[in-house]
């Protein structure tokens, strides 16, 4: 009887958490398409992206509802019941992951105002694709119920701040030494910040894969980050 139980709980979730990975592809495509847009000075693209965050808002909203109906009115326990919270925690990452995407969008519009910093928009171009490549694989070990695979992206969480520090550093050192590239500077450290924060968001999901699979919400201290911490710049460090 308890396996007829689980299963008919499996199939109920299981539909919730395609949705969860249908949210999560368009996270992916939003934050490819901003750095995209970033370092192309793209800006239809650019405003394309923030149109398409209301999408993003409205599956998430959706996902919510059906979570707390479906753990509402259903006797789901042990692991299925974990899936169910699990799916309306992620989704809520996936929907913050959107919105810096948007964020990053609004400043590209302002960067095509100002003159190009080259070297430092490359700077943003690999930061941008390390913080996809975090998501897409720990988006893929969600679906795929891969405790190790996402056990290995939170492992990596200093990897983002590592690059955040190191170019909030490269261009703090362009804006001192020339004050016009102060606005588009001043752009490009909140376009990095929003890359760290989803960076984040993607460790914050690999945490959200353990409970569900283990049931443990501890994994401990997030690596080397008191370290990291400590040789941040004040202004540099990431928000609680």
């Amino acid at each position: 009887m308890n396996e007829v139980c689980a299963k008919s709980g499996g199939d109920l979730v299981d539909p919730l958490v395609a949705e969860v990975a249908r949210l999560g592809g368009l996270a992916e495509a939003q934050i490819a398409d901003c750095v995209d847009a970033v370092t192309r000075r793209d800006v239809p693209l650019a405003q394309a992206l923030i149109g398409r965050d209301r999408k993003l808002d409205q599956l998430q909203a959706d996902i919510e509802r059906r979570a707390i109906d479906l753990i509402a009115t259903r006797q789901l326990s042990g692991r299925q019941l974990r899936r169910a919270v699990a799916a309306l925690k992620i989704a809520s990452n996936l929907e913050r992951c959107g919105d810096l995407a948007r964020n990053i969008a609004k400043r590209t519009l302002a960067l095509s105002e100002n003159e190009p910093l080259t070297p430092l928009t490359r700077s943003i171009d690999r930061m941008g694709r390390l913080v996809a490549s975090r998501l897409k694989d720990v988006l893929d070990a969600y679906t795929a119920g891969e405790l190790d695979k996402a056990a290995q992206v939170w492992s990596r969480d200093t990897e983002v701040d590592e690059h955040y520090n190191s170019l909030f550093r490269e261009l703090l050192t362009y804006m001192m030494g020339d004050p016009r590239t102060i606005t588009p500077g001043a752009h490009l450290l909140f376009i990095a910040k929003n890359l760290e924060r989803i960076g984040d968001h993607a460790t914050n999901i690999a945490e959200i894969i353990h409970f569900e699979v283990t049931g443990e919400t501890d994994m401990g201290d997030r690596p080397k980050w008191d370290a990291l911490m400590e040789k941040m710049p004040a202004a540099a460090k990431p928000e609680n």
